[in-house]
């Protein structure tokens, strides 16, 4: 696994070369490592920050650690009354804890030089629309083990106060985007694609999912056997695009409802492109990604200057040359800002344990739908 370190002040500060306003910022902020096991299901991403939770963030070292094959076909398969959860989210868990700890050897760090663990854990169903959002992790158990603090359950305290759970990140992204120009979108093209529309103020910030991103694509080239995702989009540009058959998709009611609102990693079938050449099937399921991505720009309070890709899907070329085609704005990839693209979620998750901790709202009524700015997430002592 690839280990990085983002130029930032928190790297600098590992060489002792920060400045004294960067130490004096430093000494305001928590030490917590992110987890995030997101909906393509094919890993942990593990971030390190520094951050005060509101205005600061200072980007340490991350690392991904992939599922081995059988745990993650587990999960992608488990429904949330299966009575084998048990088994698989102590099995879940302990992944996690091991993850976190190679890091931590890696990176020279240790239990004393860390204040928090933000643990996301694996959403293994999500219908906000009956008030259920099941993020599967022990927190109490990885805090166990690491014997450091860990806040998890981030998303049902939205979902019991109305919201949809989902999206939680764009409190992070506006953060980010601080001195970037706006208005801005930041496109995360996960398992699920979702958008953060950013404005200048706080409490004009957007945010829904917007469709499919590459659970589909992945699944169906698995589902052929030709490995766990479609590398580059190599597979999709050789195909033609079922117009037919993307119309059925974008037919949904999902499409035509206003955010906030959000998706589950299965909420759209393969059973229409199954008898589609593979060439054809990927095509158009990355046709459907990306339409779902154009489409949702029409509720944006206003256009925006440009878009920045995150997730998996920015390293997708077939995807991204089709956002550059369908967008009315230039298209960037996250590191193209500054950002690690990969790292991203798990630094936001990191960054939200530390506002539970502070008891700052996690989710807004423009960003989940809840009724009022709402703090989430359960502390776990060790």
């Amino acid at each position: 696994m690839e280990n990085k370190k983002a130029l930032s002040h928190t790297a600098l500060r590992y060489n002792g070369k920060t400045s004294i306003i960067t130490e004096i910022m430093l000494e305001k902020c928590t030490k917590a490592i992110g987890l995030m096991s997101g909906t393509s299901s094919d890993g942990v991403d593990v971030a390190y920050i520094d951050t005060d939770g509101q205005e600061f963030v200072f980007f340490g070292p991350s690392q991904s650690f992939l599922y081995p094959r059988a745990l993650r076909d587990r999960l992608i398969s488990t429904k949330m009354d299966d009575t084998s959860n048990s088994v698989l989210e102590k099995d879940l868990t302990l992944f996690h804890f091991n993850s976190v700890k190679k890091f931590m050897e890696i990176n020279d760090l240790n239990k004393h030089n860390i204040d928090l663990v933000g643990f996301h854990g694996h959403t293994i169903y999500h219908n906000p629309g009956d008030n259920i959002t099941i993020q599967m992790g022990d927190g109490q158990l990885l805090a166990k083990h690491l014997e450091i603090p860990v806040i998890n359950d981030f998303r049902s305290e939205d979902v019991k106060n109305g919201g949809q759970g989902a999206p939680l990140v764009p409190i992070f992204h506006s953060v980010l985007a601080k001195k970037l120009k706006k208005p801005l979108a930041i496109l995360n093209i996960g398992g699920v694609a979702n958008v953060t529309w950013v404005d200048k103020q706080i409490d004009k910030l957007m945010a829904f999912d917007v469709g499919p991103g590459n659970a589909m694509i992945d699944d169906w080239v698995y589902s052929q056997g030709l490995g766990d995702y479609d590398k580059n989009g190599s597979i999709a540009a050789k195909g033609s695009v079922n117009l037919d058959i993307l119309n059925q998709y974008l037919s949904n009611d999902f499409f035509q409802q206003k955010p906030p609102k959000s998706l589950d990693r299965n909420s759209f079938s393969l059973e229409l492109v199954k008898d589609l050449t593979i060439e054809d099937a990927t095509a158009t399921l990355s046709e459907f990604t990306t339409e779902s991505v154009r489409n949702s720009q029409v509720f944006f309070p206003s256009p925006v200057t440009q878009w920045i890709v995150c997730g998996g899907g920015r390293l997708n070329g077939e995807l991204m040359r089709m956002l550059e085609v369908k967008l009315d704005a230039p298209v960037v990839r996250s590191e193209e800002v500054g950002w690690d693209g990969d790292a991203l979620e798990a630094q936001a998750f990191a960054f939200l344990a530390v506002r539970s901790m502070l008891k700052l709202p996690l989710s807004f009524p423009n960003t989940t739908g809840v009724k009022n700015s709402t703090v989430g997430g359960v502390l776990n002592l060790p």
